[in-house]
C-alpha cells in the first residue's frame, strides 16, 4: 500500500509491537488500498473485510491487518477484492477501504504486515523508512537452514471425516469444550482442519480462533490408536448439534454487531451499547491499566517450568476458592475462567516457549496473547468478548509468577470511570460507593464485564468508541446507561435534571429498604409473601438482611457440578442446613437437581441431545437415576426443623412424575422414622403443567411458576439464542394467560401459586401477577426492598382490573406500554 513505512515497534498495539504474531513491518497508508505483497493464495479473510493472510512459496503465511481495532468498525467502510482460496500475483488488489472512515473510527488505521509461523525464516533486506509507493520492495524472506524433514510418525491408523457444521452458532466455547470432553478415551491425535486452518480438537481455545460458523465445511483427522472409533464419534456429537441444531442451508449470511456512533449528533452527547443500566452524575476519571514489567529471558527451562506450574496453581486455588461461595454469574464467569486455565494447549505452546529460553512470565503471555488477538480478529463479537477473559487470566497468572499484585482499585467519590476496556477481575474490584458508573471505547453487552456490572448494580456503556478517549480528566458527565448516552460537560438545567431523577431514585430505594423488614402486604392489607431466590449460604444472609421472608428457589446445582463425583447425602444435608439457619426459621424451598444434556456432570452420564431443552433434563434425570434422586431427598429430610424445607421438583410435564417422586419420599419418611408431613411441591415451567395445573394441584402442595422457561417454551423461542433473544418477553399475552389459568387451578384446589422465575423481580410485571393470583414472589435479593415497596401501594381490586387488561393486549410491547401507565 502507500504510505510511510515503520517499524513493528512503532505500531500502538502491544501484540503487533511485540511481534507476538510474527515479524514483519506497518505501514500508515495514505490511499485506501491493500495490495498482494507477492504471488500466494488467499487463506483467510475475516468477516469483517479488515484483515486477511496469504499463502506465499515455501509454506510462509503473510498477515496484513488494516488499522488497530478495526474490527469494532464490523465491516464497515472495507471493501475486498477477493476470497479465501483466491490465487492472486503480487500487485493484484486485495482489499479497497475508505481510509477517512478507518481514521475516524479506529484507534489507528496504521497497518501491520507480518510473516507469521516464521519458524526457520529470516526476514531481511528490510526497507528503510518513510514514503513507500505499491510495488516496492519491504524486506525480503530467506530459509536460515534447509527446512527439516517433517517426523515420522509411528505406524498407525488415520482417519478422516468431512461433517457439514449444523450448530446454529458455529463451533464457540460451550460446544468446543463438549468436543475436548468426548475425546478423553482416546489416544489418537485429532485435529479439525476449516479452509486452510486446522487446530488441535482438544483446544477450546484454537478450535474458537478457526471461526467455525453454521454451513461451514470442516475436516476431522484422527490418527493413531483408534483413530477412526475417535473420529466417528466427534463427527457424530458435532452432527447431533449438541442442543443447538439448525439447518446449514438457511446459514444467514454473516450477522455483524451494529456500528456505534460514538457521537449522537448532539453536541456533547456520546452514545453506546448498554452493559448495565441505571443513572449517574460523577467525574471523568480514567483508569489505564499499567503493563507487567518481566524479564522476557529465562533462568533455565526446569526453573520457569516450575515458575509457570506454580503460577498457573496459585491461580487455579484462588479460583477454586472463590466458586465455593460463588453464585449466579459470578460462578458462571469463574467455571470458564477454570476452563481456560486447564486448556492443554495452551499450558504445552507456555511450555514450548520455555524450551526456547523465554521466562515463565513471558511464555505464559506469548501463549494466550496471540490467542486474545484472534478472538478479536474473528468477526464474531461473542469471541471477540471472550478475549478480555483471556486477558484476565494472563495478568492473573503473569502476576503469580512474579509474586505481584495490582494495586487496589481506589478512587474518588462520585467517579464516573472511563477505559479503553475493563477486565472481569477489575469489574470486580470496584467499590460502587466510589465508582457511580463506567464506560468503555471497546466491550460489548454480553461480554463478563457486563454482567458482573449489571449483578453489582453498577450503571455501565460501553462499545462508545475512540471519542471516549478526548474527555478530559475532571469533566462532569452524566451517565444515562439505560438510554445508552454520556452527556460530557452537562448544562446546570441538564445537571439539576438528572440529579432529580437520580435523587428520587435514591429516595425510593432508600425508603423501600428502611420498611422492607414488615411483612408485606397490599395496601388494603392483603398479604403476600416476599421471598428470595438463593444459590449459597451468603445469599441466605443477604436475603435476611434485606428483608426477605424465606426462599422460594434454593438452586441445588452449585452442588453437583464442577466436580468428579455426586456429593454425598452428609454434604448435601450440611450445606441445606447452613442456608435453612441463615434465613432464621424462615421457609426453605429446595429445588431438586436441574441439570441436563446441555450443562452434564460427568458422573451422570447423559447422551449428547440433538435438543436438550427437549430431552432429559429436570426431574427426569431424577428420575433416570434413582439414587441421586433418593439421595438428595434424604439429606433433605434430614435439615431441621423437619418442615422447614420444602421440597419442588422441576420441569414437571405430568402427574405421573410429581407421583413417582411422591412414592419415594413417602418411602424414605418411613424408613427414617418421619411422621410430619414434608411439603412437596412442583415447578410450572411447561405449556403443559400450566394447562393441567388444576390436576397437578390436587396432589401437589403449592405450585412455583418458572417464568424463564415457561416463556421459551410458550413462545418456541430458545432463551440462549440471540437471534431469537430478543422476542422472549414473559410479558407476552400467551405467557400471562398460561399464568391465569395455573392460578385458576391452584384455586379449585386451595393451593397457592408463586413465581420464582424472572417476572418476579420486574416492576411492571409484579402488579399483573398480584392480578392474577399469585400469592408468593420469590424475586432477586437485591431488589426484594423494592418488591415489597411496590406492593405496598397495590390494592387487590386495582391490581386484577390491571390483569384483565393486561390479558387482553395482543402483544407484549402492548402489555409493557400499558404496565409502564400504570405505574407512572
Amino acid at each position: 500500500m502507500a504510505g510511510w513505512l515503520m517499524p513493528l515497534e512503532e505500531v500502538p498495539d502491544p501484540v503487533f509491537a511485540q511481534r507476538m504474531l510474527g515479524d514483519g513491518v506497518a505501514i500508515d497508508p495514505t490511499e485506501g488500498c491493500l495490495y498482494a505483497p507477492c504471488d500466494g493464495e488467499v487463506t483467510v479473510l475475516q468477516p469483517t473485510g479488515h484483515a486477511i493472510t496469504l499463502r506465499a512459496g515455501d509454506g510462509v503465511e503473510l498477515l496484513m491487518h488494516i488499522g488497530i481495532d478495526t474490527v469494532q468498525l464490523a465491516g464497515a467502510g472495507f471493501d475486498p477484492q477477493v476470497k479465501v482460496g483466491d490465487q492472486v500475483r503480487a500487485g493484484d488488489v486485495l482489499i479497497r477501504f475508505d481510509l477517512d472512515a478507518v481514521v475516524c473510527g479506529a484507534p489507528s488505521v496504521v497497518t501491520p504486515v507480518l510473516v507469521i509461523g516464521q519458524d526457520g525464516l529470516l526476514l531481511g533486506g528490510k526497507h528503510g523508512g518513510g514514503m513507500v509507493a505499491p510495488g516496492e520492495p519491504i524486506f525480503t524472506l530467506r530459509r536460515e537452514t534447509a527446512a527439516s524433514e517433517a517426523p515420522v510418525m509411528a505406524p498407525g491408523e488415520t482417519a478422516v471425516r468431512e461433517v457439514v457444521v449444523p450448530l446454529a452458532h458455529g463451533i464457540h466455547a460451550r460446544p468446543a469444550a463438549k468436543l475436548r470432553e468426548v475425546l478423553v478415551p482416546f489416544a489418537a491425535k485429532v485435529t479439525i482442519a476449516k479452509g486452510g486452518q486446522s487446530a488441535d480438537a482438544r483446544s477450546p481455545v484454537r478450535l474458537m480462533t478457526l471461526g467455525i460458523k453454521l454451513g461451514d465445511t470442516i475436516r476431522i483427522i484422527a490418527e493413531g490408536g483408534r483413530a477412526e472409533e475417535a473420529a466417528a464419534t466427534l463427527a457424530a456429537l458435532i452432527e447431533s448439534g449438541m442442543g443447538e441444531k439448525a439447518d446449514p442451508a438457511t446459514a444467514p449470511a454473516p450477522v455483524l454487531p451494529p456500528v456505534v456512533a460514538s457521537v449522537t449528533g448532539e453536541p456533547g452527547l456520546l452514545g453506546g451499547v448498554t452493559a448495565a443500566p441505571g443513572l449517574a452524575i460523577g467525574t471523568a476519571r480514567f483508569f489505564r491499566l499499567p503493563e507487567l514489567s518481566i524479564d522476557p529471558v529465562g533462568k533455565g527451562a526446569s526453573l520457569e517450568r516450575a515458575r509457570l506450574e506454580d503460577g498457573i496453581a496459585k491461580v487455579g486455588r484462588a479460583i477454586d476458592a472463590d466458586l465455593a461461595h460463588a453464585a449466579g454469574p459470578m460462578r458462571a464467569i469463574l467455571s470458564a475462567h477454570r476452563t481456560m486455565l486447564d486448556d492443554p494447549d495452551m499450558i504445552e505452546t507456555a511450555r514450548q516457549a520455555i524450551l526456547d529460553g523465554a521466562s515463565a512470565g513471558q511464555a505464559w503471555r506469548l501463549a494466550l496473547r496471540p490467542q486474545a488477538d484472534l478472538l478479536r480478529a474473528s468477526g464474531d463479537a461473542h469471541l471477540a468478548e471472550r478475549a478480555d477473559d483471556m486477558v484476565d487470566l494472563e495478568r492473573r497468572v503473569v502476576s503469580a509468577i512474579e509474586g505481584l499484585e495490582d494495586a487496589p482499585l481506589i478512587f474518588p467519590p462520585d467517579t464516573i470511570l472511563l477505559a479503553d476496556d475493563l477486565l472481569p477481575s477489575q469489574v470486580t474490584g470496584l467499590d460502587p460507593a466510589q465508582v457511580r458508573g463506567f464506560a468503555t471505547v471497546r466491550g460489548g453487552p454480553t461480554s463478563h464485564v457486563a454482567i458482573l456490572a449489571a449483578s453489582l448494580g453498577i450503571p455501565a456503556l460501553v462499545a462508545t468508541g475512540p471519542s471516549l478517549r478526548t474527555i478530559e480528566e475532571g469533566t462532569t458527565l452524566i451517565l444515562d446507561a439505560g438510554a445508552g448516552t454520556l452527556r460530557v460537560a452537562p448544562s446546570e438545567d441538564q445537571r439539576v435534571e438528572a440529579q432529580a431523577r437520580v435523587d428520587a431514585r435514591v429516595a425510593s430505594l432508600a425508603a423501600a429498604r428502611a420498611a422492607a423488614a414488615a411483612p408485606a402486604r397490599l395496601a388494603d392489607g392483603t398479604r403476600i409473601d416476599v421471598f428470595a431466590n438463593l444459590g449459597s449460604v451468603g445469599d441466605a444472609e443477604r436475603a435476611v438482611a434485606a428483608g426477605a421472608e424465606g426462599s422460594g428457589l434454593l438452586r441445588t446445582e452449585f452442588l453437583f457440578l464442577d466436580r468428579e463425583t455426586p456429593p454425598s447425602v452428609a454434604e448435601q444435608t450440611a450445606e441445606y442446613q447452613a442456608i435453612a439457619d441463615a434465613l432464621q426459621g424462615r421457609p426453605l424451598i429446595i429445588r431438586l437437581l436441574d441439570i441436563g444434556g446441555d450443562k452434564p456432570a460427568p458422573y451422570l452420564p447423559i447422551a449428547a441431545e440433538e435438543n436438550p431443552a427437549l430431552g432429559l433434563r429436570g426431574i427426569r434425570v431424577g428420575l433416570a437415576h434413582p439414587h441421586v434422586l433418593e439421595d438428595q431427598l434424604r439429606a433433605i429430610l434430614g435439615v431441621r426443623p423437619i418442615g422447614i424445607a420444602k421440597i419442588m421438583l422441576p420441569m414437571i410435564a405430568s402427574v405421573g412424575e410429581l407421583r413417582a417422586v411422591r412414592a419415594v419420599l413417602d418411602r424414605l419418611r418411613g424408613e427414617l422414622g418421619i411422621g410430619e408431613r414434608v411439603e412437596l411441591g412442583i415447578m410450572v415451567e411447561t405449556p403443559a403443567a400450566a394447562a393441567t395445573a388444576d390436576l397437578l394441584a390436587a396432589e401437589a402442595d403449592f405450585l412455583s411458576i418458572g417464568t424463564n422457561d415457561l416463556t421459551q417454551y410458550t413462545l418456541a423461542m430458545d432463551r440462549g439464542n440471540p437471534a431469537v433473544a430478543s422476542g422472549i418477553d414473559g410479558l407476552h399475552p400467551a405467557v400471562l394467560r398460561l399464568i391465569a389459568d395455573t392460578c385458576r387451578g391452584a384455586a379449585a384446589r386451595s393451593r397457592w401459586v408463586g413465581v420464582c422465575g424472572g417476572l418476579a423481580s420486574d416492576p411492571l410485571a409484579v402488579p399483573i401477577l398480584v392480578g392474577l393470583g399469585v400469592t408468593e414472589l420469590s424475586a432477586t435479593v437485591s431488589v426484594v426492598p423494592e418488591v415489597k415497596a411496590l406492593l405496598a401501594t397495590l390494592t387487590l381490586e386495582r391490581a386484577r382490573a390491571h390483569a384483565t387488561a393486561a390479558l387482553a393486549c395482543a402483544t407484549a410491547a402492548d402489555v409493557r406500554r400499558l404496565a409502564r401507565e400504570f405505574t407512572a
